[in-house]
């Protein structure tokens, strides 16, 4: 085992540099931060001098090179915007961005955990029909629109009906409150979660309804066990392989939409400081963002192969 997780984590390395220059240079083509100033107040020599200064007058290579080595020191630069440190902006909007990601991703696999067990108990039933008739639905949604209709519904529509209704932004970090912070909280996670727990909860249900009939399954319900015990013991944990592959491949997934999600709700993350710095041209915020990202993504599909040999005693990696 520990063979194989040094080897992928040697594979890591050139696989997170390869998605680092293509990202790299199609920023540099395709984004330009000259035009974050005001471009009709500058002469040919301000073009020149700003050029200068920012390092755009370097071969894109050696711009490339330069970023790398201070990356590797967790030096990305200054942003081009704020002019601020970009280590600053990152690690204040990391951890605003883990507890959004993060919540969404507990209330994906309780939501996909409770669906499927529910459609499993009662297969095929009146019950199972409506719950993958609204998976369907939920699932086909974009995520943009999701977030809109929630928050026209719960925020505008109940403050119009006298309802208590949920808060659609605000800088809820200066308040200082736990409380509000949760409330903050439920629309943006509801919209980010809703697409995952019904894509999971699908696959997790047509996999427990396949197990079920599986012959380890009708021997222990000879024995005498439980509906539950069953459930539990032999079904759930046999079709929770499944599951943990879907986390792994719709993490980037949840990541995209983060960027959407806290750019709707006001959510002073690091989706929205992607989106912000994609539309200034700032790209040392948008690399060190897709860096770390990338790193998330590799970290989280080594997760998932080692977690198998933890669901599943017959996976073994020599």
């Amino acid at each position: 085992m520990i063979r194989y997780i040094v080897g992928r984590l040697l594979l890591a390395i050139p696989l997170v540099l390869i998605v680092s220059v293509i990202c790299f240079v199609l920023l540099r083509l395709t984004t330009d931060p000259i035009s974050m100033y005001n471009v009709s107040e500058l002469t040919g020599d301000d073009f020149i001098r700003i050029r200068h200064q920012l390092g755009l007058d370097r071969p894109i290579y050696v711009q490339y090179a330069v970023w790398l080595g201070r990356a590797l020191q967790l030096d990305w630069g200054y942003s081009f915007a704020s002019h601020r440190p970009v280590r600053d902006i990152i690690f204040e909007r990391l951890p605003r961005t883990l507890i959004l990601a993060g919540a969404a991703q507990l209330l994906v696999v309780v939501a996909a955990l409770g669906m499927a067990i529910l459609a499993a108990l009662r297969p095929y039933s009146l019950f199972d029909n409506l719950l993958t008739t609204a998976t369907f639905v939920v699932y086909s949604m974009p995520i943009f629109w999701l977030a809109l209709g929630l928050m026209y519904i719960f925020a505008v529509y109940f403050k119009h009906w006298g309802l208590p209704y949920l808060p659609t932004g605000g800088d809820v970090w200066n308040y200082g409150d736990p409380l509000q912070l949760l409330w903050h909280l439920v629309l943006p996670v509801v919209s980010l979660a809703s697409v995952s727990a019904a894509s999971q909860g699908r696959y997790l249900r047509s996999a427990m309804l396949e197990i079920i009939n599986e012959d380890y399954v009708r021997t222990a319900e000879a024995k005498g066990l439980s509906e539950s015990k069953v459930l539990v013991r032999h079904v759930l944990k046999n079709a929770a392989i499944p599951l943990v592959t879907l986390i792994g491949l719709q993490l980037p997934g949840l990541v995209s939409g983060a960027i959407v999600t806290e750019t709707i709700f006001s959510w002073p993350g690091m989706g929205r400081a992607f989106w912000e710095s994609i539309n200034l041209g700032d790209y040392p915020v948008v690399m060190a963002i897709l860096l770390i990202v990338s790193l998330v993504v590799v970290a989280a599909q080594l997760l998932v192969d080692i977690s198998y040999t933890i669901l599943d005693p017959r996976i073994r990696y020599d």
